[in-house]
Order: structure tokens, then C-alpha cells, then sequence
């Protein structure tokens, strides 16, 4: 009877670590463990970490619809506040997953603490490039080169509509060096259409809150701004919601999306999308190319840089009202751009020294 006691007592402390998503052991066919943490975002933000979770999910042969190995094999966890970012780094450390990845540089700080406590433990981290622990994979990527044609596709897509000095508005999120080559990027693409367009930006201090890049695209559209570029995570999706309610009206007006490909998040009428064309940022590649690397025993610490050569970054067509001949001359810059014969600048000190970018921006280097 005591024996039976403990065999049952022992299935049921089995079955309560599985509950829990430990993944003290291996599973079974050999592939890779790996948990995804996030901000408050999440993967559902429709962008930056929807991207990654797309790649981890394909790896594993899933989709986004039918993740079928969560839980088994990958699972993700959603930070609600920066203060949980080094309990949850140090809760997936201790339950033994092959790789743990964290999107975005508010997890710079937790990571550089966490990440040399566990030296066995694999980490990656993208959009930094300072943690510098051998045990830490980290991306950056190149995110002026996409932002370069967006820009130069607004533009152009102004020149055809006839729209005479036509205005441009950036949006982003927390200020910093990876959003500034967001920005930089995108007003030398515009710039190189309308040397002397006006553009003006907003910083929302925020991933989340796009109840502010909906104020802000309002205002910025009832004064005649025609497109707007969000890199601003969730915060972002307030500029498509506005722009969906003013072209639903029959207002000539666009917004860009960023990271993934955001046209069917603009789509307020059959197959009229308010996103005109998103700046890709191929976040999911990075999945894609570190759990290889896990896989095949070659994961190194360091930074890979991504870039449009290796189709880091690109931008999206899939919006049928951008006009044939303004899809040929992007396609035709981005050549330019891989070749070295555009010459784009990546800090505003930079491109302010250089007059590819107007004075008084909120954009910051650091």
C-alpha cells in the first residue's frame, strides 16, 4: 500500500511540473527549447514581437494560427511591468529552457544582470548590440535602409496624387538610437523626393498607449499631413486606426506600418487598406537563424548584424493602390542602397550635419 502511495504521489508531482511548463528535461525528438519574453505588448502588438514569435513558431514547423507545439516546446511570457523583467528571466533560467529570447532594448539592463549568473544558459536579445556576454546572441539590424524606402515611397506616392509641398509626420515610441534610424532613414527617403518637406515627429514614451498616436495622427491630418510613419509597437496602431476612419471618410491621407507587415490592419473597406506600405523588419529571421544555431551546436555570443543585403530589412508592395511606377523606382533604390551608391545616416548628429534632416527633432542618438 505505501509503495502505491508513493508511485501515485510521484505521478502527481509529475504532472504538477508539467502543468507548471518546466523544461528541466530535453524533449524527446532533440529540438531546441526556447522561451520568448516580452513587454506588455506582447506577440498580439501586430509588430515587433509578433514578428519574432513568427519565426519561433515556424521554426517548429507551426503557425501563428495553430501554434501546436506551445508548451511543449516554446511557450512565451508576457511582462506587464519593467520590474518583472529579472524575475521572469531568472524563472525561465531556472526551468532549463535551451534559449531564451527577449525582444527589444528595455531588456538591455535585466539581461546584462541576469545573463552572467547562468553562464550555461543561452540567451539572445534584439535591437542591442552593448550586452557583450558570451552567452548572450544579440541583433541589430539596419532599420535606416527600410526606412529609407517608405520614405521614398510616400514621397513618390505624393508626387502622383499631384499633392503640391505635401507634409510627413514620424511617430515613435520610447526615444533612443535604434528608433532614430528608423526616423533618419525614413526623412531621407522623403527628402530625396521633396528636398524641402516638412516633417515633424512625436515621441509617445511608450510601446503600448495607441490611444496617443491616434491623438497626435488626427492632429497632425485635420492640418494636412499626408502620410505618417509609426515605430512605436502597439503605440503605433493608433496612427492606423485614424487613418483607416479618415480614408473610410475619403480623406487622402496614409499611414506606414513597421516591423511586420501591417496592410491588413489597415483595411477599412473590402481590400482598401489606410497602410500604404510597412517598413519590414524581418525580426522573425532572427528567430529563425539563433534557433538554428542552438540546433546545430554553432550559437556564439556576439552581434549579427541584419541588414537589406540579407534581407534583414525590406519594405512591403502588398498594397495594390501603391502605384506600379512608384513600387519600380523603390525597387530600383534598394539596389542603390545594398550597392553603397545611397549613402544613408543612421544618427540625427549625423544627418543634421550632413542637411539630410531638419532642426528640432525629438529624435536621440543615445
Amino acid at each position: 500500500m505505501k509503495k502505491l502511495t508513493i508511485v501515485v504521489l510521484v505521478l502527481l508531482l509529475g504532472a504538477f511540473v508539467f502543468a507548471q511548463g518546466a523544461k528541466d528535461v530535453a524533449p524527446a525528438d532533440g529540438r531546441p527549447t526556447i522561451r520568448l519574453l516580452t513587454d506588455a505588448t506582447g506577440i498580439d502588438d501586430k509588430s515587433f514581437n509578433a514578428a519574432a514569435w513568427r519565426g519561433i513558431v515556424e521554426f517548429y514547423g507551426d503557425t501563428v494560427e495553430n501554434p501546436a507545439n506551445r508548451g511543449k516546446l516554446y511557450d512565451v511570457v508576457t511582462a506587464q511591468t519593467q520590474d518583472m523583467y529579472i524575475p521572469n528571466l531568472r524563472q525561465a533560467s531556472d526551468e532549463g529552457y535551451d534559449l531564451i529570447m527577449v525582444t527589444g532594448f528595455t531588456w538591455a539592463d535585466a539581461l546584462g544582470e541576469v545573463a552572467p549568473q547562468y553562464p550555461n544558459q543561452k540567451y539572445t536579445i534584439v535591437d542591442v548590440d552593448w550586452v557583450g556576454e558570451p552567452n548572450v546572441m544579440e541583433f541589430i539590424y539596419s532599420e535606416e535602409q527600410g526606412s529609407f524606402l517608405v520614405g521614398l515611397a510616400a514621397a513618390l506616392q505624393a508626387k502622383e496624387d499631384g499633392v503640391a509641398n505635401p507634409r510627413f509626420g514620424f511617430i515613435g515610441g520610447v526615444p533612443g538610437s535604434t528608433i532614430t534610424k528608423f526616423e533618419m532613414g525614413y526623412i531621407q527617403g522623403i527628402r530625396s523626393v521633396f528636398p524641402n518637406a516638412p516633417i515633424y515627429d512625436y515621441y509617445a514614451n511608450d510601446w503600448g498607449k495607441p490611444e496617443l498616436a491616434k491623438a497626435q495622427a488626427k492632429n497632425w491630418y485635420d492640418m494636412g499631413v499626408y502620410c505618417i510613419f509609426s515605430a512605436a509597437g502597439g503605440t503605433g496602431n493608433g496612427t492606423i486606426a485614424q487613418a483607416k476612419e479618415y480614408r473610410a471618410q475619403g480623406k487622402n491621407v496614409w499611414a506606414i506600418g513597421v516591423d511586420s507587415d501591417q496592410y491588413a490592419d489597415g483595411i477599412y473597406s473590402d481590400t482598401k487598406s489606410a497602410v500604404l506600405t510597412s517598413m519590414l523588419k524581418r525580426v522573425e529571421n532572427s528567430s529563425l537563424m539563433v534557433l538554428s544555431a542552438v540546433a546545430d551546436g554553432t550559437f556564439a555570443g556576439g552581434v549579427v548584424q541584419m541588414s537589406m543585403a540579407d534581407e534583414g530589412v525590406g519594405y512591403s508592395a502588398a498594397n495594390p493602390e501603391l502605384s506600379a511606377s512608384v513600387k519600380a523606382a523603390v525597387d530600383a533604390a534598394k539596389v542603390d542602397v545594398v550597392s553603397g551608391k545611397i549613402k544613408l545616416y543612421k544618427t540625427y548628429k549625423d544627418a543634421l550635419a550632413a542637411g539630410a534632416a531638419p532642426a528640432g527633432l525629438a529624435a536621440l542618438d543615445d
